[in-house]
């Protein structure tokens, strides 16, 4: 039994009206009887009853419809998929956000996955130490990161969300008792560096190496990951500009957070490889594009 002939039995099942069958497959009403009439000399019995005011199943039809039913429909899923892979559509897209960032692009990632189901989205994290390795190594397919971004092997995509920078201390730190700080703070007390291969361009942005009156910004403890920030911060001989977004997913009782009256605003965007720019990679910048909100 050819596939289309199997549609047609199908469809006739369900409308049980040749006509209709016809129109809804786009082939004449000849087409559909001559079908059925093959089956059931192929089969040996009849699959409908036929009358001058309605078509009905048999028995053996009603079996057959069943059988075919599920096969039918995961031939179709097959096809679906193969098409969606050949359009790019489908497979697996490796979004890297840092720490809780991806909350804050979360209606991009809700479009993406309603337009691409097919697509199996996976979201890992990104050490803010080393924001381009995981591009450049492939283990990311986009990188969520705060601009600027100057590498000729990357290239950037629209600003998706801004977060503003908060002064993370010690509890008992001198400065916790303040409302608030200004950057020229900065210049007297020291902070965490990132030991990592970060371009110094880029930490300038989140951690600047002068004060607004020119003094230098002393470096203190060396760190890699968030977690180790934390703890140098905690034990009181640094502090650390960190993201209004992410201190307001940590809060602890040895580490204040204060508004930095002057401080920097990061501005993200998604980041991908100048070679690695699949459909995929195009679709989730596109859904990033159009679920932009107003700030």
């Amino acid at each position: 039994m050819e596939l289309r002939d199997i549609e047609i039995f199908l469809t006739l099942t369900e409308e049980l009206h040749f006509g209709r069958t016809a129109e809804r497959l786009h082939v004449s009403q000849s087409r559909v009887s001559q079908s059925i009439k093959q089956q059931e000399r192929r089969i040996g019995g009849g699959l409908f009853e036929r009358t001058s005011r309605a078509v009905r199943l048999t028995p053996l039809g009603e079996r057959l419809r069943d059988r075919l039913r599920a096969g039918y429909d995961e031939i179709m899923s097959g096809i679906e998929e193969a098409a969606a892979i050949a359009r790019g559509q489908a497979g697996t897209l490796t979004v890297g956000t840092m720490a809780t960032h991806y909350l804050a692009v979360e209606p991009a990632i809700d479009l993406f996955r309603q337009r691409h189901p097919q697509c199996e989205l996976r979201l890992r994290e990104i050490l803010p130490t080393d924001p381009f390795g995981p591009l450049r190594a492939g283990s990311v397919d986009i990188g969520i990161l705060w601009l600027p971004v100057r590498e000729p092997d990357l290239t950037v995509g629209p600003v998706l969300h801004h977060e503003a920078l908060v002064l993370a201390v010690a509890a008992d730190h001198p400065l916790a008792g303040r409302s608030e700080v200004e950057l020229e703070d900065l210049g007297d007390h020291p902070v965490v560096h990132p030991e990592g291969p970060i371009p110094d361009y880029v930490w300038e942005a989140h951690t600047p190496s002068r004060t607004p009156s020119g003094r230098p910004v002393r470096r203190g403890t060396g760190v890699v990951t968030l977690e180790e920030a934390f703890r140098a911060i905690a034990g009181g001989k640094v502090v650390s500009p960190i993201g209004s977004d992410v201190a307001s997913t940590r809060q602890r009782g040895d580490i204040v957070f204060l508004p930095i009256t002057d401080g920097p605003v990061l501005h993200y965007a998604p980041v991908w490889r100048n070679g690695g720019e699949t459909a995929l990679v195009r679709a989730f910048v596109q859904a990033a594009t159009e679920s932009r909100q107003p700030t």
